[in-house]
């Protein structure tokens, strides 16, 4: 099956791998572009995951004011200062800084959740009305899942990505971690609006 050089070219682009890994990827998928995109993202994911136990001391600090009213610092860090010089990698930070902006999580990831918060939620689910009568064995994933939509919207990496709602932005990272080569870490952030007081 014949490819398009302009296709391997595109594939390369937006994956990030060898001219030869996106030839073999359109050919795999017998030209069809979108096809050879999604597999080869599948791969790239797995990739990042594995990168994941890599330190990560280099990055950026970037910033977003929007409006005078909402203030963003956010520390996202990467393996070289190579990369976190790139243009493709300052914009993921930017894109980090919006997100904070706009959906105002409270932490990182889940694992940077109290554990007494996590507690007083479960303690909350438990003496709510949305229990009674439901069966015994069901109570615990009722449970579960309550306190899990809870802290969704509150953790930056379960929040649905601005400007894609079909990803969460954990996947955003992960495709960047894909893209770059190297492990990303989004470290913290500091959101701060004009008259709230943390």
């Amino acid at each position: 099956m014949a490819v398009s050089i302009d296709d391997i070219k595109k594939l390369k682009e937006l994956t990030g791998v060898g001219l030869t890994d996106a030839k073999n990827a359109l050919v795999e998928a017998d030209g069809d572009f979108d096809k050879a995109l999604e597999e080869m993202r599948k791969k790239g994911l797995t990739k990042a995951e594995k990168k994941a136990d890599r330190e990560a001391l280099e990055g950026v600090i970037d910033s977003y004011v929007h409006g005078g009213r909402i203030g963003v610092l956010v520390e996202v860090n990467c393996e070289t200062d190579f990369v976190a010089r790139t243009d493709g990698f300052k914009e993921f930070a930017h894109m980090i800084a919006l997100q904070v902006a706009s959906m105002s999580p409270v932490y990182v990831s889940e694992a940077d959740i109290p554990a007494e918060e996590v507690e007083r939620v479960r303690e909350e689910a438990k003496n709510s009305d949305s229990l009674a009568g439901k069966p015994a064995e069901m109570i615990d994933k009722i449970i579960d899942g309550q306190v899990k939509k809870h802290f969704a919207e509150k953790v930056l990496l379960s929040q649905n990505y601005i400007m894609d709602d079909s990803k969460t932005v954990e996947q955003f990272l992960k495709e960047t971690i894909a893209l770059t080569g190297e492990n990303v870490v989004i470290r913290r952030f500091k959101r701060i609006e004009l008259g709230v007081n943390d």
